[in-house]
């Protein structure tokens, strides 16, 4: 394994590797005490992910040179744990920017350190359309099957680790395999997306060079995979950093915060949050605001 450290002082805004990997955007990493969205952090553990193949691990540490976030691989990670974490990111300026608000101030003050995700579109994308009136941790167990069942096994030192499913192997399960796996009705959505992208139907790193609205508009052909979900995709895998999913909780905010930015449609809705948050880094407002209703912290 090559190893590495990362100063986090160095960093724009810091980062808090739990609120990133624990805060709902993604379903890709495991904690390898187990204990992932079980809303407890805890100091030094590792946080796993597994990408093209190489075994990717990560954890913060306090060292006697400061803040650090450590890393171990089967490859050189450094620029792909600063990619995936978006590290480079300037979060001080992005906050610096937000919308005067007292909701938005009390997220980010309650969640310095957080940062957006950019995982590997197919598996965001079946991440999210698993996500449909779930929860966190319900999605994360059932990403974490699908890995284990049908993922690739990577043995390093002993120890096995499960890459996410390439297209043609999730293509290759049926819908009552999926089933059995605890999916229910969304086992019919996961073959036959998967069915789409292993036959070159779509893909949807396609989405990443449309404009903002094209893009959620081309993530809808998945099956199972409507606006909120198209938004979810762009925002956590696809670099589209004004998406604002209109989730259960967004939707609350607007409710109670916002009102006269409901506009009816989910199109004109989304439209018009963005705007009010800040339009070009809109997601991270939505992420910390996001994060900070459902934990209620």
């Amino acid at each position: 394994m090559e190893t590495g450290q990362i100063r986090l002082d160095d960093l724009s805004g810091g980062f808090d590797c739990y609120r990133t990997l624990e805060s709902g955007q993604t379903y890709l990493w495991r904690r390898t005490d187990g204990g992932m969205y079980q809303r407890e952090p805890a100091p030094e553990t590792w946080y796993v992910t597994v990408v093209d193949g190489d075994v990717i691990r990560v954890r913060p540490r306090e060292t006697d040179a400061g803040s650090v976030l450590e890393w171990e691989s089967t490859t050189d990670a450094d620029p792909i744990v600063r990619r995936l974490l978006c590290l480079e990111d300037d979060l001080e300026s992005i906050v610096a920017a937000a919308p005067d608000s007292q909701l938005v101030g009390d997220a980010y003050d309650a969640h310095r350190g957080m940062r957006l995700v950019d995982d590997p579109p197919f598996g965001c994308l079946i991440s999210f359309i698993c996500s449909a009136q779930m929860r966190v941790s319900r999605i994360h167990s059932m990403v974490s099957t699908l890995a284990r069942e049908y993922g690739e096994e990577i043995a390093v030192d002993g120890t096995i680790y499960h890459a996410f499913p390439t297209p043609e192997r999730l293509a290759g399960a049926t819908e009552a395999d999926l089933r059995d796996l605890g999916l229910g009705y969304r086992a019919p959505y996961v073959v036959r997306t998967a069915e789409m992208v292993a036959r070159g139907e779509a893909h949807p790193a396609t989405a990443r060079d449309l404009e903002y609205e094209a893009a959620r508009e081309y993530l809808t052909q998945f099956v199972g995979v409507g606006e909120k979900v198209a938004d979810c995709v762009l925002l956590f895998s696809l670099g589209f950093t004004q998406a604002v999913p209109l989730d259960t909780w967004i939707k609350s905010a607007i409710e109670d915060y916002y009102p006269d930015c409901d506009r009816g449609s989910y199109a004109d809705t989304s439209r018009a949050i963005r705007e009010r948050f800040g339009g070009e880094y809109a997601g991270y407002v939505q992420t910390y605001v996001f994060h900070h209703l459902r934990t209620g912290e």
